[in-house]
């Protein structure tokens, strides 16, 4: 499956940093205060990234769990709000499940990849095929630059039509 043409469109703005920024300001005002850049998106994945600093620390001197929380939840929810622009009927979406495991402590900027961006594009198109709620768990790997993994997440989505 691939995105149709308002849908790369749409990826295309996102990975521009201003409408980027604009877009966590209006919709995730704590996760532009955070740093949360949006560093690709495809088909096929998303990366996000989260700085270590003053402002994204714990005590223990890494990335405080919350805030690899939201980083690691942007790279699923991005390839959904792709997934979902210009469908009609126009399909909500919404998590209802995470998982996490930490495995390291996050002392340096943490990149989270999604590799599972093709399973919102089918969910949305079964939606709006069967008018039935579908449910779709996506993957989430936190990198450090020299590959180290910091953690790994599980977000389960839910997708529906709206009503008219």
């Amino acid at each position: 499956m691939q995105f149709s043409p308002q849908q790369k469109h749409l990826a295309k703005r996102m990975t521009k940093g201003l409408f980027f920024a604009s877009y966590l300001a209006g919709n995730l005002p704590v996760g532009w205060i955070a740093g949360l850049r949006l560093r690709e998106i495809d088909e096929d994945k998303c990366v996000t990234s989260v700085p270590f600093n003053f402002l994204t620390k714990n005590p223990f001197k890494s990335i405080y769990f919350a805030v690899q929380s939201m980083a690691a939840e942007l790279s699923t929810a991005v390839a959904c709000l792709i997934a979902v622009q210009g469908r009609e009927p126009s399909v909500a979406f919404i998590i209802v499940d995470m998982k996490a495991v930490f495995t390291k402590k996050a002392a340096g900027r943490a990149y989270f990849t999604c590799e599972d961006n093709r399973k919102a594009l089918a969910a949305v198109e079964k939606c709006i095929e069967t008018g039935e709620a579908e449910t779709v768990a996506f993957k989430t790997t936190g990198k450090l630059a020299d590959g180290t993994i910091v953690s790994e997440f599980e977000f389960t989505w839910s997708f529906r039509q709206r009503k008219s």
